[in-house]
């Protein structure tokens, strides 16, 4: 179906005409906005009429009357001066329902219109360590870049998703060679059982053998001799212990998509490109670098220094490439993965969703390789950097013990408490054992993946479980039951379908409702520009408020109501439930229709 053009751009549109009407050599913006007076508010004309050296309100009166001379009853039912020269814009309740019928009959899209000019974005999150545990700090890279991605998609941009996974280093060496040396400590089940692995078992395995090798790598010389010799062979492709490091990066994968599976969230193979996925191109990267003069030697290492750019003591910090023993650190890796991403990808954006901790590091990186030439206007790099998540007590969410918090606990902490609130109200909705199971998941899940979303990225965040699965409050839950109390009424109408009536008068509390549905393709636009999901999280949130308001005041199934009107008022609250439905699934949160 055809995009639908918003009220808030045909209002603008209607302004701007007038506007270049009466003043044909100043530029037409009329900055109109929504208001408390009116629908709209146009304040515009101030600055026009001071350039202009015009009276600001004869000027308004003016637009005014060329305004009215073009207008039809189909849009804009009132315009009137306010102030020394602010135009308040009522619109037409025809004009609305009509503007939401058309979105109505757009299942898919709700007509959001797809990016004039869609690009392709590389986006970098999720990226766990092999053979390490996940942990709270992993939270937000996820649940951040998936929600990113599924905008960005929604947007018609050709989202490229990547993985950059810990799974090359010196601790390889460690590892490797103990199992080498005890190859039986991956093993599983007793030949002939279920070959089926759970993360939780993959884990258990690759933690022991960690412990273990760890032990015998601090207490005896001759195993920490053999294990750094191990790196060498490792960084050299011996195919034995490549052989071995692979194991290890197959056991920890199984852990990774369990973890993954508990956070609703899709993770493909081939998006996993860890640091080894860039070893070929390292030597490369430190050539062309030192080749174009962008990276220097100093002391034998191969370093990047500037001017401006500061540690955080403030003094110049160099990005070193290459180390003077010749080994490679995160700079070459996170270059190397520019050139691939960039020539290989063809990617316009690369938007990497990192701790706000490692910004030091990527300024340097970007700014390395805009000086190569790998960034430049046409292709540039943005970190999303993120805050860290808090206990109740405002510091790093750590254990009781000071350790910290497991993801996977924390997640399952979260679907019991989910499940507790689900099933207090299920005899009165109906629940049965397995819809109380399943809508706990939906809302512990999602309970932990609004709390993050709804706070601005680079915020730091309170981990509060009992307020996040609060039914009321700016919850998921609270979110999720306004979807579900909708597709309860929707099957009390009966046969009685919703449709929508541009003839009725609209109730303030539906007006308010319908504009705000208008507002969703302009609201996911701001949001795809900027990678700013809070905003998304926000508007929703003030959707479900608008719904309570309209539930107190017009009730939809009154016997009372004309049969029109309670089509009418289904038709709005069925929209409404489409857009929190489409709404939460960009969020990454889905919406149970009983709860």
């Amino acid at each position: 179906m055809a995009p639908v053009t918003s009220l808030t751009a045909s209002v603008h549109q209607r302004l701007a005409t007038a506007l270049s009407a009466t003043l044909p050599e100043a530029p037409a913006d009329p900055l109109l906005r929504r208001s408390d007076r009116a629908d709209f508010q146009a304040n515009g004309i101030l600055a026009l009429a001071k350039k202009a050296k015009a009276n600001p309100r004869e000027l308004a009166t003016q637009v005014v009357a060329k305004v009215e001379s073009g207008v039809t009853s189909d849009l804009i039912k009132e315009i009137e001066v306010s102030g020394p020269g602010f135009l308040n814009i009522t619109l037409t309740d025809a004009a609305i329902t009509r503007n939401l019928a058309e979105r109505y009959a757009d299942e898919v899209r709700l007509g959001v219109p797809l990016a004039e000019r869609p690009g392709t974005t590389v986006i970098d999150y999720a990226q766990p360590n092999v053979a390490k545990e996940m942990h709270v700090g992993h939270l937000r890279s996820a649940v951040i870049g998936d929600a990113v991605v599924q905008i960005l998609e929604f947007t018609g941009e050709n989202v490229v998703r990547r993985h950059h996974i810990g799974d090359w280093g010196t601790q390889f060496g460690m590892l490797i060679q103990y199992l080498l040396e005890h190859p039986h400590e991956l093993d599983h089940k007793a030949e002939g059982e279920d070959t089926a692995v759970s993360g939780e078992e993959a884990m258990s395995n690759l933690n022991r053998l960690y412990k273990a090798s760890r032990a015998l790598f601090d207490s005896d010389e001759e195993f920490k001799t053999r294990a750094r010799r191990r790196v060498v062979d490792l960084q050299a492709g011996e195919p034995e212990t490549l052989a071995l490091w692979q194991r290890f990066v197959d056991e920890s994968k199984i852990y990774f998509y369990s973890v993954f599976e508990k956070l609703d969230m899709e993770i493909r193979d081939p998006d996993i490109v860890g640091e080894s996925g860039y070893n070929d191109m390292l030597d490369e990267t430190c050539r062309l670098l030192e080749e174009s003069g962008v990276a220097v030697r100093s002391e034998g290492a191969l370093c990047v220094f500037f001017d401006d750019i500061k540690g955080p003591e403030g003094n110049p910090v160099p990005l070193i490439v290459q180390k003077s023993d010749g080994g490679y650190g995160y700079a070459a890796t996170d270059l190397s993965a520019i050139r691939d991403r960039v020539f290989h990808q063809k990617a316009n954006t690369l938007l990497y969703v990192v701790d706000a901790r490692q910004s030091l590091h990527f300024k340097m990186v970007f700014e390395t390789a805009r000086r190569a030439g790998w960034l430049n206007d046409d292709v540039k790099a943005h970190q999303l950097a993120f805050g860290t998540v808090l206990g109740k007590d405002g510091k790093p969410f750590k254990t009781r013990e000071g350790e910290t918090v497991r993801l996977e606990d924390l997640l399952d902490e979260a679907v019991q408490r989910a499940t507790a609130v689900v099933r207090e109200k299920a005899e009165k909705v109906g629940l049965a054992e397995q819809e109380i199971v399943e809508n706990g998941r939906y809302v512990g899940i999602g309970a932990v993946k609004y709390a993050d979303l709804s706070t601005s990225a680079v915020r730091d965040y309170k981990f509060d479980l009992d307020q996040m699965v609060s039914l009321n409050g700016d919850t998921s839950v609270y979110l999720q039951y306004a979807y579900a109390r909708i597709q309860s009424i929707l099957r009390k109408a009966g046969e009685t379908r919703p449709a929508a009536h541009p003839e009725l008068e609209l109730a303030p509390a539906e007006r308010a409702l319908g504009l705000h549905l208008d507002q969703f393709g302009e609201t996911i636009a701001e949001v795809a520009e900027g990678y700013e999901p809070h905003k998304l999280a926000a508007y929703l949130f003030k959707l479900a408020t608008l719904l309570t308001t309209f539930y107190d005041q017009c009730h939809v199934l009154s016997p009372d109501n004309a049969p029109e009107v309670v089509e009418n008022r289904l038709f709005l609250i069925d929209l409404t439930a489409r857009t929190l439905h489409r709404g939460m699934a960009l969020l990454g949160i889905r919406t149970p229709e009983r709860l």
